[in-house]
């Protein structure tokens, strides 16, 4: 009973944050100590609880410094031109009746590059949003296809936060997992792109507004240039080159820009790269504004206690009550259909990504183990479910808040089809990727 109630207690304390506009991360800090009073409830001591609590924390740290590196990626790739060298040629390739086929690659490709859902959609996707409104497109189809592109870098670009804390929580290699993760997308981006193909077609655009272009080049030096912190971001990790110097390097690469052709003073950068990018203009502060490392601290302190939270799981054994619900759920569906079923009541529990990652990891790790299943497919499998999963739920953070952004309801999740095409098609050819799920040995 006292898991319950503190499950309970931890579920009121996240509806009251999304209710009052208080940080998540206050939340996920209320939970913790309350499976903490739990532990020491059923016994555990103070001084064990505290190595576990630290464990998981020192696990989640190392994604930490990632999302701190990211925040500096986010801000410098403003100040620099990059993000709107991206729009603005994007903008010109527009043709009318391909107009949300490229919304949906636009999108992808910015989001890849960013490795953030929302800021794709805060930059790229509010400008096709306006555009598709004063030219007579579809709205829900186009803000589906905004969705379906911003998910993809989110769940796979190496400077995905979800994709770097898979990687940390599972023990895996993240750029094996990016390899595994683009091919088993190929299918279901294939379909997508045909879709959206039809759909264009049926809901062309009448007229582009260029207002937004013409702004981007009196604010911008919008030469191909821009695009080189980008290209770095994109060759580096290929080249197996880590994190942590791959970002340094293209933030170092995005100042040299921001002085060179922006004309932005050197201090200014650096403050940028703190605080956030900003311009003097309201409408582009709107879309190119923010970044920056204090823009991370939230989301890197529900890591932080989402990890020290799941040490106090993994070392007391708090989950293991689920597992004999889990257990025979396995073994009438299967491993991943019944980890799309703990994906989806985790999401619209927890109406939380990393909480999705960080529990699936937790209540699956030792049924894989079990299965002889390799780490590596229980990242795969988490990332095509939890990640994707998330952004159907409309309540959840990682939906409501790119709808609210694009100025939707939940019917535009119709046509995010990568969102649930590429869960439904891993399951189907999974066997292909993973084919002896229960003998393969571990990785």
């Amino acid at each position: 009973m006292d898991f319950w109630f503190a499950m309970l207690l931890f579920i009121g304390a996240l509806v009251g944050c999304l209710l009052t506009g208080i940080p998540l991360a206050a939340a996920i800090f209320v939970g913790f100590a309350a499976y903490y009073i739990v532990a020491r409830h059923r016994g555990f001591a103070p001084k064990p609880l505290f190595k576990m609590a630290v464990k998981g924390g020192k696990e989640a740290f190392s994604v930490v410094r990632i999302l701190i590196l990211i925040g500096l990626i986010t801000a410098s790739w403003r100040a620099s031109g990059t993000i709107a060298v991206f729009i603005a040629k994007g903008l010109s390739v527009i043709t009318p009746s391909l107009f949300i086929l490229i919304a949906f690659l636009l999108s992808l490709l910015l989001s890849y590059a960013m490795g953030t859902c929302l800021g794709a959609v805060g930059t790229v996707g509010v400008i096709f949003m306006a555009l598709a409104r004063s030219g007579g497109v579809n709205e829900l189809y186009t803000a589906g296809a905004i969705l379906s592109g911003a998910f993809f870098g989110d769940r796979c670009a190496p400077l995905s936060s979800s994709a770097n804390l898979v990687a940390g929580i599972t023990d895996t290699s993240l750029y094996d997992n990016i390899k595994y993760m683009h091919l088993t997308a190929l299918l279901p981006l294939g379909i997508s792109i045909v879709l959206y193909f039809i759909l264009s077609a049926k809901s062309p655009i009448t007229t582009v507004d260029t207002a937004i272009l013409s702004e981007l080049e009196a604010n911008y030096d919008l030469s191909w240039w821009g695009i080189l912190p980008t290209v770095i971001m994109l060759i580096l990790p290929v080249l197996k080159v880590p994190l942590k110097y791959a970002i340094p390097t293209s933030v170092l690469a995005a100042g040299v820009l921001a002085v060179a052709l922006q004309d932005m003073p050197i201090l200014s950068f650096l403050h940028s790269c703190l605080f956030g990018y900003s311009m003097p203009d309201p409408a582009l502060d709107r879309i190119l504004g923010g970044g920056g490392v204090l823009s991370m601290i939230h989301i890197c302190l529900i890591v932080l206690f989402s990890g020290m939270l799941s040490g106090i799981f993994n070392g007391t054994g708090m989950l293991g009550g689920l597992h004999s619900i889990i257990r025979p759920l396995e073994a009438r569906i299967g491993g991943f259909p019944a980890m799309i079923l703990t994906s989806i009541v985790i999401c619209a529990t927890f109406c939380n990504q990393t909480l999705a990652i960080t529990m699936n990891k937790e209540l699956w790790q030792g049924i894989y183990e079990e299965e002889h299943a390799s780490h590596r497919e229980l990242a795969i499998d988490m990332e095509n479910s939890a990640v994707f999963i998330s952004g159907l739920i409309p309540w959840a953070i990682t939906c409501s808040v790119p709808l609210e952004m694009l100025g939707v309801d939940a019917h535009a999740l119709s046509y995010g089809f990568l969102l649930y095409l590429l869960p439904l098609c891993y399951l189907f050819t999974k066997r292909i990727w993973f084919p002896v799920y229960g003998k393969n040995k571990k990785a």
